[in-house]
């Protein structure tokens, strides 16, 4: 079954282009959820950004569905939730939640 996305692919704007790809969490491109957790490891391969973006609501049975999750390219996602793109140049290893009360990403 074809996945509908929350945002037409021709309604992508240029918000952080050049970043490379990334994985993210259907809860997040077709259900329309913000980015609740970013996280940054070692990309699988040269255009790999590293960066795996999540609602932060998903369960361990979602999560270990591959099919609720894709391929991306990173600046798709920042279309998505703009907050992720003042963090895409912190370091591999780097991680952030959506705090409660402010609605912001910190550092995690």
């Amino acid at each position: 079954m074809a996945k509908k996305f929350a945002i037409n692919g021709a309604d992508i704007k240029p918000l952080a282009t050049g970043r490379g790809s990334c994985f993210a969490s259907d809860r997040i491109t077709v259900d329309g959820e913000p980015v609740g957790f970013m996280y940054r490891e070692d990309g699988d391969n040269d255009l790999d950004s590293g960066w795996r973006f999540l609602a932060g609501n998903e369960s361990d049975d979602y999560v270990s569905d591959a099919a609720n999750f894709e391929l991306y390219d990173v600046n798709t996602i920042a279309n998505y939730d703009p907050d992720i793109i003042r963090h895409l140049d912190a370091p591999i290893g780097s991680a952030y939640s959506r705090d409660p009360s402010s609605g912001k990403l910190v550092p995690d």
